[in-house]
């Protein structure tokens, strides 16, 4: 039995399979038309369960100092970009309102 290489490409791709469950598993729910709540969870259920398991295999391969591009990670694992000290603490000027006025089209003029 031949052993996975675990490199970046196979991250990379681990990563990819983990956006396209992502995608499936956002039509499921979405789109899908099923008989049941029930039938509804359990093929859920069973995405995600697929999905948990490729998870966890490409953040053991991270841990594991498997390097990979940051902009390559599932739309999933990307976290809220956090605002530094600096931009927290600075304080936000109100934007001006500018204001326009129209004219009035005079009722009397005729449109040509």
């Amino acid at each position: 039995m031949q052993a996975l290489v675990q490199d970046k490409y196979q991250l990379k791709t681990l990563h990819e399979e983990i956006d396209l469950f992502d995608r499936k598993l956002a039509h499921l729910l979405r789109y899908e038309a099923f008989a049941s709540d029930a039938d509804r969870d359990a093929a859920a259920r069973r995405i995600t369960l697929k999905r948990d398991q490729l998870a966890r295999a490409a953040r053991q391969m991270a841990e594991n100092g498997v390097e990979f591009n940051p902009s390559e990670l599932p739309r999933s694992f990307r976290a809220e970009p956090e605002m530094s000290v600096t931009e927290a603490e600075a304080p936000v000027a109100p934007v001006p309102a500018i204001v326009t006025r129209r004219k009035r089209r005079a009722a009397a003029q005729p449109v040509a």
